[in-house]
Order: C-alpha cells, then sequence, then structure tokens
C-alpha cells in the first residue's frame, strides 16, 4: 500500500484490448478505418459511448504535435453498431503549447460522434498548483465488491472488459429506487493494463450511472467533456460519480478519477437522457 492508503502500482502487460480496440489507419488524406469492437458494448451490437469518443481521441492523438488530450468535448449524435467504421479529421489549431483537433466518426456515411480535442504536454505543465479535494476513502479493491458479478450482462461485454468494485453492493443491485446518486469505487482494465491518457474518455464513462440509484437503468449519452489534469500511474483508480438534477428526462453525472498516488487525473460531465 502507497503512504495514501492506495494499492501499489502493479507492472502489466504493454499493450491490452483496449489498445487494440481503438486504434484507426490512414486510408488517404484525413480519413482513418477503424472497426467498432463488440468488446465494449452497452447491450447487443451498441458499443458504449466512451469507446467511441476514445476512438475519435486517439486518431486525433495520431495527427496532434502533443502527446496528452487535455479538453476534450464529445456530441453523439447516434449509436454505433458492431462495424466498419471511418473517422476523419483535422488540425484546427498547432501552437507552442495547445494544439486543438476535430473528428467525426462515421458509419455507413452518417456521423455517429463529433469531437473536438485540445492537446498538450502534460509533462512539461507548470504554474499554481491547488487541489481543494480529496480522493475516496475506499477499502482495499480485494476487500471490495463487483455490482455485476452474478448478473446477466444482456450483452454488456464492456462489464468485462472494465473491472469495478464497490465497497459494498449499490442499492440497485438490490432493486431499491430511492437511493442517493452518487458513488465512489474502483475500476481498472479486466486484462491488467495500465489506462493511460488515451483510455480516460472511456473510463469515465465506463461504470454504471449514478442515476441508476434512483431507478433509472436506462442512460444514454448526449454530450460528454472531459478534463484530463496529469497522466495516470500504473494500479487501480478511484473514482467519484455523481448526478445533483434530472429535469425533464436529462441528468448531469460528474465524475472523477483518482490513480494510484492518490492524484487527480481526470474530471468530466455529461448531459444523459434516461
Amino acid at each position: 500500500m502507497t503512504d495514501l492508503g492506495y494499492p501499489d502500482t502493479t507492472a502489466a502487460r504493454e499493450e491490452g484490448v483496449f489498445d487494440i480496440d481503438t486504434r484507426s489507419e490512414p486510408v488517404g488524406g484525413t480519413r482513418r478505418s477503424a472497426w467498432l469492437s463488440g468488446r465494449w458494448c452497452i447491450r447487443p451490437g451498441t458499443p458504449n459511448g466512451g469507446y467511441l469518443l476514445a476512438i475519435c481521441v486517439r486518431a486525433l492523438a495520431d495527427a496532434a504535435p502533443h502527446p496528452d488530450p487535455l479538453a476534450v468535448s464529445g456530441f453523439f449524435l447516434r449509436p454505433g453498431q458492431v462495424a466498419d467504421a471511418e473517422v476523419d479529421t483535422e488540425m484546427l489549431r498547432e501552437g507552442t503549447r495547445m494544439s486543438t483537433g476535430e473528428s467525426r466518426l462515421r458509419q455507413q456515411g452518417r456521423d455517429i460522434v463529433h469531437a473536438v480535442a485540445t492537446f498538450t504536454d502534460l509533462a512539461l505543465a507548470t504554474g499554481r498548483t491547488e487541489v481543494l479535494s480529496q480522493p475516496p476513502a475506499l477499502p482495499a479493491p480485494e476487500r471490495c465488491v463487483s455490482p455485476t458479478s452474478g448478473m446477466d450482462l444482456n450483452g454488456a461485454t464492456i462489464a468485462e472488459r472494465v473491472d469495478v468494485r464497490f465497497a459494498e453492493q449499490p442499492g440497485w443491485r438490490h432493486g431499491r429506487t430511492d437511493g442517493t446518486p452518487t458513488a465512489e469505487f474502483w475500476m481498472r482494465f479486466a486484462d491488467g493494463a495500465p489506462a493511460d491518457v488515451l483510455a480516460l474518455p472511456l473510463l469515465v464513462d465506463a461504470a454504471p450511472p449514478a442515476v441508476w440509484e434512483l431507478g433509472e437503468l436506462q442512460s444514454s449519452t448526449v454530450e460528454l467533456t472531459l478534463h484530463v489534469r496529469q497522466r495516470p500511474e500504473p494500479g487501480w483508480l478511484a473514482c467519484r460519480a455523481s448526478t445533483r438534477n434530472l429535469l425533464n428526462g436529462f441528468h448531469e453525472e460528474d465524475f472523477e478519477i483518482w490513480d494510484s498516488r492518490g492524484v487527480l487525473v481526470a474530471q468530466s460531465r455529461q448531459l444523459a437522457l434516461v
């Protein structure tokens, strides 16, 4: 354990399933070909939105002169399907400290995700730092439980790829619908691969939504904004998700990720429809 009580970081293989499944290959000009894998689905044949956004960001990262996504915004126009896809990328500005680009993920000639991302080099970032929040206080992962253990996943293959562990089973797991829509939990890739900055667009969207505590077990992302604060160290990630307002069927979800050092590495907010 670290001084903060977090698990020690562990070595993992260089490339995992996520890296393979988010690749795209240049096919000419600004166009790239991709395959939307069935290994990250939220229901049969429908890939998770964060996974689709990660494909967009990885494609942009190949073109950007800076290595780290800093701010990412994705608009989800229609669901993706497990099949071939095309990514169109364009760099909008390349500066000394930051660069910005946009990408569109398409299937059958129709846009499914439109993403804009600004990149920087987080290793060179300097300036005043004040972190006024604290990481989640969680038992060690081996003392926690998987909320989907023993469940019929009904095609939600993402639960087989992302290991999520709660201190105790959430209320929705027992059929309650009157809970508080907040959650704290551990997360990592199930294959042991370390999460880098390009995995964060997926991971902020990979856990059961906090609104499930209100009995709303369907939630579709309309827009997601991600801020990357630091590069994560290998190991378990401590996460916090919360929803404060459900209005006319739309709700926000705020999400934080803290790495194995207890360092804040990502924050996001998404608007979703139940």
